[in-house]
């Protein structure tokens, strides 16, 4: 354990290097700790936090810079945020992926790194469907999801219906299958498909394989923003081996949702340091991120990526704020 006289230091040095990103020595941080403690004094108890892991020295300078376990200390024990201090900011009611995009934005600018939300499972219940006749055995099927997003596919039939086949079938879907899930539709089918007429079935079949193969391939959309503020930040832009790591992650979407999905499983902000565990391998980036609601129910997550080296306050205001931002803006679309 560590007595109040190391944390202070601690304290300090962290505070200290994040703002200048300069390797922290015993004179400046004595000054920045506003203790009165000689210089060897200070030496000792940096030489004590190094032994704890919770400090290291660079090859290039005899100051030292907070680890990952340092970060976690600082961020567990000693951060402390004033809530309120970033001013009127808002996410206007508008079409769900609208909100999402100008969320990662609003992330971005405001934190100056990389803005990243991960798009709530698209529901598999549908408000509204339509067939449109575009040539021979070729048609257009919209499918509209409750949340007011549209879906439109093309597919090609065997035989050839007229368009008062298609506006029938849609007809049918319409009145008997609104508001069931994708699954509940197709098992009705398995059971009702002898007593339809052949081409009412065949076009409610092709919507059910339309509106699964739309679900699939748009489930958990990440949408990043924002990459190239990374560009700007010395920590990167000085090691072209830590940019590209960087880079590489935010074409990984896979990993990054992983990443992402933890924060799912809690409620509040969470801070996922890099270098501290297998969360985030890249021990140079650091994810804040919280959970978003709609009507109450999580769906999603949001976050910021940035240096281990950030303003942990200011980042969680960020994502605080943001969070209740879009959860409020998609509970309220229509």
């Amino acid at each position: 354990m560590l007595d109040d006289r190391a944390k202070l230091l601690l304290k300090a040095l962290v505070e200290r290097y994040i703002a200048d990103g300069q390797p922290i020595g015993s004179r400046t941080l004595s000054r920045a700790s506003g203790l009165d403690l000689s210089p060897a004094t200070i030496r000792n108890v940096m030489s004590d936090l190094e032994e704890l892991g919770l400090i290291a020295s660079p090859h290039t300078s005899a100051g030292r810079i907070p680890t990952a376990r340092g970060y976690r200390l600082f961020v567990d024990t000693m951060l402390t945020v004033q809530r309120g201090q970033l001013g009127q900011h808002s996410l206007a009611p508008d079409q769900p992926q609208r909100v999402i995009s100008n969320a990662a934005n609003l992330l971005s600018s405001l934190s100056q790194f990389v803005g990243i939300v991960v798009a709530p499972r698209r529901t598999s219940v549908f408000r509204h469907i339509e067939f449109l006749r575009l040539s021979e055995k070729r048609l257009l099927v919209i499918i509209v999801s409750p949340d007011g997003d549209v879906q439109n596919r093309v597919i090609f039939t065997e035989v050839d219906y007229t368009q008062a086949q298609l506006v029938e079938a849609a007809n049918f879907l319409n009145a008997n299958y609104v508001g069931l899930a994708i699954e509940q539709v197709r098992e009705r089918l398995k059971n009702e498909v002898d007593s339809l007429r052949i081409e009412i079935a065949s076009l409610m079949n092709a919507a059910v394989t339309v509106n699964s193969e739309a679900l699939s391939e748009t489930q958990d959309e990440v949408i990043i923003s924002g990459e190239r503020n990374l560009l700007s930040v010395s920590d990167f832009s000085n090691d072209m081996g830590h940019l590209r790591r960087a880079f590489e992650l935010f074409e990984q979407k896979a990993q990054l949702m992983r990443l992402l999905d933890v924060t799912g499983q809690a409620d509040g902000v969470r801070i996922f340091i890099g270098g501290e565990s297998q969360v985030v391998p890249f021990e140079d980036l650091s994810i804040v991120s919280a959970p978003y609601e709609v009507d109450g129910q999580i769906v999603g997550t949001l976050g910021v990526v940035g240096p281990t080296r950030m303003a942990y306050d200011r980042m969680i205001q960020i994502v605080d704020i943001t969070s209740k931002l879009l959860s409020n803006a998609l509970s309220h679309h229509k």
